[in-house]
């Protein structure tokens, strides 16, 4: 066969993956086949200006292309277990951080040496979360901004290039057992290989249920987050930023208890566009050079629903209310938190006139004709719970943008070497439904090329 190991992806899983087999076993030949672009050539058209909203090209470069939907992530890497996926059930809780550990060297080495790592641990935060009926989760986190995290990759990419075979804007169509390995087809041809290594993130969730079917891999409905970015003064979040950066905070609603947290925290970032199979979502960035930070801090408020029997397309109701908030406002849409208190929806004269001005051209509109009414209720719970810890954060000038989901692909069943019922078939990263963030995935790419290093 031409190929000891395909690998399906450059995201971070597929990255190191193909790293770790370099290092540990430079005899073995390695492609990783990509249906994006290299990084240097990755670039989204909306510039705000003349183009300000999705323009769905055939290949979004924000989600796909080496890095994938990460590159340009605000490059947080959270070494924790509490969250960003249940590795840690596969491998165990020791080696998993062991794992994230390792990998946060990596980055420190190419590029990130500079950047701060924060962590809860010992905060006296959890004690004012705790008396305010909000919980702060324990972790440890590498804030590389949008801007380091572009280097470090950028010298991942330099050290590999050479040694490790790269197949850019080549989206795999269908993965075939044959004897002693497996075909990879691709438009215009096929590959085989020995090993095969599926790490197709988030924005291969249709194609990775399409390959589950046909192989008949067992996997399992998982969940869907729902919910807003809120966007305020970074003041407002500065006692908590400056300390801890990304703070974990769940709250139960007393309603429909319900858990609610925060998610992605980006002091003095910006709100950005983000796209998913068509869909116009809401996201967030941050970068580490003083001159482009903003005056403002944005973080996604996120309702997890889990869905029982006879429903299992969570990714699918999701989808629904995306394409709702994109069918009222042509994209994302933008709301003062005064306004929907008042049940009405927000214009620009109200908006252009308030205390935060947004880092998103949104279209001014009412998030309660799109939202779910039980997720709602939530999110406003959980707004001012927040503004008893962190007081301003109810205000009426408050923008809410949505709507933002993040999909996680169907949990795909697995060994503890991430192999599928096919053997040699590995599938990691956040496309195995098992790993929902850079470090988590990253680590499971190393962990797989470790057991192929050890059998091939």
């Amino acid at each position: 066969m031409k190929y000891d190991v395909i690998i399906i992806g450059a995201g971070p899983g597929g990255i190191f993956s193909a790293l770790e087999l370099m290092k540990r076993r430079p005899d073995l030949k390695v492609a990783v086949f990509e249906a994006g672009y290299p990084l240097e050539k990755r670039r989204c058209p909306i510039d705000g200006k003349k183009v300000k909203t999705c323009v769905h090209c055939s290949t979004c470069a924000i989600m796909k292309g080496f890095g994938g939907a990460g590159a340009f992530s605000d490059g947080k890497y959270n070494i924790t277990n509490d969250f960003g996926g249940t590795l840690y059930e596969y491998i165990g809780r020791e080696k998993a951080l062991e794992l994230m550990e390792y990998v946060d060297g990596i980055n420190v080495s190419h590029g990130g040496e500079g950047t701060k790592r924060y962590t809860t641990a010992g905060s006296e935060f959890k004690k004012i979360c705790m008396q305010n009926k909000l919980t702060l989760l324990d972790a440890s986190v590498r804030h590389l901004g949008t801007d380091i995290n572009y280097v470090v990759l950028g010298r991942l990419y330099e050290e590999m290039k050479d040694r490790i075979e790269f197949r850019f804007m080549t989206p795999v169509e269908d993965i075939q057992p044959i004897d002693g390995g497996y075909r990879v087809i691709f438009s215009g041809g096929q590959e085989e290989c020995r090993y095969c290594i599926v790490s197709v993130g988030r924005s291969g969730s249709k194609w990775m249920e399409h390959v589950c079917r046909e192989l008949e891999i067992p996997t399992c409905s998982n969940r869907v987050d729902i919910g807003v970015r809120v966007e305020l003064p970074a003041v407002i979040f500065s006692h908590l930023t400056d300390k801890l950066y990304e703070s974990k905070i769940v709250y139960r609603t007393e309603k429909f208890e319900d858990n609610v947290r925060t998610f992605c925290m980006n002091p003095n970032g910006i709100v950005v566009n983000e796209n998913t199979n068509g869909i116009v979502t809401v996201n967030g960035h941050s970068f580490e050079d003083p001159a482009r930070k903003t005056e403002n801090t944005n973080f996604a408020l996120l309702v997890s629903k889990h869905f029982s029997d006879p429903f299992k397309d969570s990714n699918g109701y999701g989808e629904s209310i995306a394409r709702l908030s994109n069918m009222l406002g042509g994209g994302v849409i933008v709301q003062r938190f005064g306004d929907l208190e008042r049940g009405r929806r927000s214009n620009e004269k109200r908006i252009r006139e308030g205390t935060v001005r947004p880092t998103l051209d949104a279209t001014p509109g009412d998030l309660s004709l799109v939202l779910p009414k039980r997720i709602l209720d939530g999110i406003i719970e959980m707004i001012y719970a927040l503004d008893k810890i962190a007081p301003g954060t109810a205000n009426d000038d408050t923008l809410l943008y949505g709507v933002e989901v993040k999909f996680y692909n169907m949990e795909v069943k697995l060994d503890e070497s991430l192999e599928t019922n096919h053997p040699g078939l590995f599938v990691i990263g956040d496309g195995s439904g098992v790993t929902h963030s850079l470090s988590h995935a990253s680590a499971s790419g190393v962990y797989v090329a470790r057991c192929l290093a050890e059998r091939a």
